[in-house]
C-alpha cells in the first residue's frame, strides 16, 4: 500500500510540474511578430512595399527606404514602382532636418521629371514648395530658401490650378511673399530714414508693385510719396499718395494721403470696389496674432518667421521675380504711353508706367515724350553730379569726347565697348529705376 502511495505522489508531482512548465512556456516564449502577416498568394514587390511603409510609420526610416529602393532595383517594371520612389522622398520629409528636407526636394523632383502625367505629380510639386517652405528664415536673414519656395508654389498655381491643394498653395505663397516683402520693407525703411532717397525708392518700388498683399503696402506707397515730395517730384508723389486712396481704402494712412493731395492740388481718387470687399474681409478675420511678450521673446529664441499679418485673402502674384526684374524699370508719367507695359505684380491702375528696358535692346533709351525719362534736356533733371555734359557725335571727323579729350582710335574704341560692356549692364538696374 505504502508502495502505491509514493508512486500516486510522484505521478502527481509530475502532472503539476508539466503544466507549471507549459504555462512558464506560454509567458516567456517566442512574442508574435507585429508585422502584418503576409499573404501567401500576395506579389513580393507589395510584401516588400507594405513592409516599408511600415517601418517608415513606426520612425525606422532608414529601413523603409532601403527596402524601398531594394524594391526599386529588383521590380524596375513593378506597379509599385512610382510608389515606391514617392515613398522615399515622403520619408525624407518626415525625418526633416536641414539634410532631410534637402534629400527630400531631390527625391520630389526625380519623382516628377520621371512621372509627370501621373496624379501624384501635383502632390510632389506642393511638397516641394513645402520643404524650401520649412527651410525659410526670418526677413532680415538668408532668403533664399523664400524665393524657391515662391517659386514651386506659384509652378503649383500655375500647373494644377484647379487641384483640391491649390487653396492651401495659395496661402503658403501669401505667406512667402509677406515674409519676402517685409525683408524688403526692412532694408527700404534704413534707407529712408537715412535719406538715400534713391536707394529707398528702388525697394519701395519694387516692392509695392510686386508684392500688393503685402500688410504694409499703404506704408511702403506713402514712405514713397514722401521720398518723391523731398526730390521735387510733387507729380509722381501724387500718384502714390492717389495709388493709397484707391488701392487701401480702410488703411489708416487714407486721410493723411487725401491731405497731401488736396495740398498739391490733385483730385482724390474714388476706392476701389474690389480693393475695398478684400479689406473689409481681411479685418472680419480672426487673426491668432501672438501678445508683446511672446513676439518679443520668439524675435530672439525662434527661427521661422512669423507671418500670421500675412494676407489672407486676395490673389498672390503668380509672376517669377526672374521675369519681373529681367530688365531695367523705368518711371514715367501717368498719362504717357509706356514701351512695354506694367512691370511687377500690383493690382490695376497704379498711376505710375514702368516701362521696362533691355540692356542691349533697340529700346534701351527712355522714350522721348517722357518727361521724367531724362531724354528731354529742358525738362528732366540734371545728374547727380551737376549739368548735363554737352552732346558731341563722334561719328563726325575731328569729333572729341565731352571731357576734352582726344578720341580713341577705331580698334581701340571697340575693346573698351567690350569691357565696359559688361559693367555697364550691371549699372544701368538702379539707375533708371528712379527719374532723377
Amino acid at each position: 500500500m505504502k508502495a502505491d502511495f509514493v508512486i500516486r505522489h510522484h505521478r502527481k508531482s509530475l502532472a503539476a510540474l508539466l503544466l507549471a512548465t507549459l504555462l512558464l512556456g506560454g509567458c516567456f516564449g517566442k512574442k508574435k511578430s507585429t508585422q502584418p502577416a503576409a499573404d501567401a498568394s500576395a506579389e513580393p514587390d507589395k510584401v516588400l512595399y507594405e513592409r516599408a511603409l511600415e517601418d517608415i510609420k513606426h520612425g525606422r526610416h532608414g529601413v523603409g527606404r532601403l527596402t524601398l529602393q531594394t524594391l526599386i532595383n529588383t521590380y524596375p517594371d513593378s506597379e509599385y514602382l512610382a510608389k515606391a520612389k514617392l515613398a522615399i522622398a515622403d520619408s525624407y520629409y518626415k525625418e526633416g532636418g536641414s539634410a532631410g528636407l534637402k534629400q527630400s526636394i531631390a527625391e520630389y523632383k526625380d519623382f516628377i521629371t520621371f512621372f509627370p502625367f501621373l496624379d501624384e505629380a501635383a502632390y510632389a510639386q506642393m511638397q516641394l514648395g513645402m520643404a524650401h517652405y520649412r527651410q525659410m528664415e526670418k526677413p532680415d536673414r538668408d532668403r533664399t530658401a523664400g524665393r524657391q519656395a515662391e517659386e514651386e508654389f506659384q509652378t503649383f498655381l500655375q500647373k494644377y490650378p484647379q487641384h483640391k491643394l491649390a487653396t492651401e498653395a495659395e496661402q503658403r505663397l501669401r505667406d512667402v511673399q509677406e515674409v519676402l516683402a517685409e525683408g524688403d520693407y526692412r532694408i527700404a525703411h534704413f534707407y529712408y530714414v537715412k535719406g538715400s532717397n534713391r536707394a529707398a525708392a528702388a525697394r519701395l518700388i519694387e516692392l509695392t508693385n510686386r508684392y500688393p498683399l503685402y500688410s504694409q503696402a499703404a506704408k511702403a506707397l506713402w514712405m514713397l510719396g514722401n521720398v518723391f515730395e523731398r526730390s521735387e517730384k510733387s507729380e509722381f508723389a501724387a500718384q502714390y499718395y492717389s495709388r493709397i486712396v484707391r488701392e487701401y481704402p480702410l488703411s489708416d494712412l487714407v486721410d493723411d494721403a487725401k491731405g497731401r493731395l488736396t495740398k498739391l492740388g490733385v483730385p482724390v481718387p474714388q476706392p476701389d470696389p474690389a480693393a475695398l470687399a478684400r479689406m473689409q474681409r481681411e479685418r472680419e478675420l480672426d487673426r491668432d496674432r501672438p501678445g508683446l511678450f511672446k513676439r518679443a521673446t520668439s524675435t530672439v529664441l525662434r527661427t521661422r518667421p512669423d507671418v500670421s499679418m500675412a494676407a489672407r485673402t486676395g490673389t498672390p502674384t503668380l509672376t517669377p521675380a526672374s521675369e519681373t526684374s529681367a530688365g531695367t524699370e523705368v518711371l514715367s508719367p501717368s498719362g504717357q504711353k509706356p514701351a512695354l507695359g506694367t512691370a511687377g505684380g500690383g493690382t490695376g491702375g497704379t498711376g505710375v508706367v514702368v516701362e521696362t528696358v533691355r540692356p542691349g535692346s533697340p529700346n534701351n533709351t527712355p522714350p522721348t515724350s517722357g518727361a521724367a525719362s531724362g531724354s528731354n534736356p529742358a525738362t528732366s533733371p540734371p545728374a547727380p553730379g551737376g549739368e548735363n555734359p554737352p552732346k558731341t557725335d563722334p561719328s563726325q571727323p575731328g569729333a572729341k569726347p565731352a571731357d576734352g579729350s582726344d578720341a580713341a582710335k577705331p580698334g581701340e574704341a571697340k575693346k573698351d565697348d567690350k569691357k565696359k560692356e559688361s559693367t555697364s549692364k550691371k549699372k544701368k538696374g538702379f539707375r533708371k529705376i528712379i527719374p532723377w
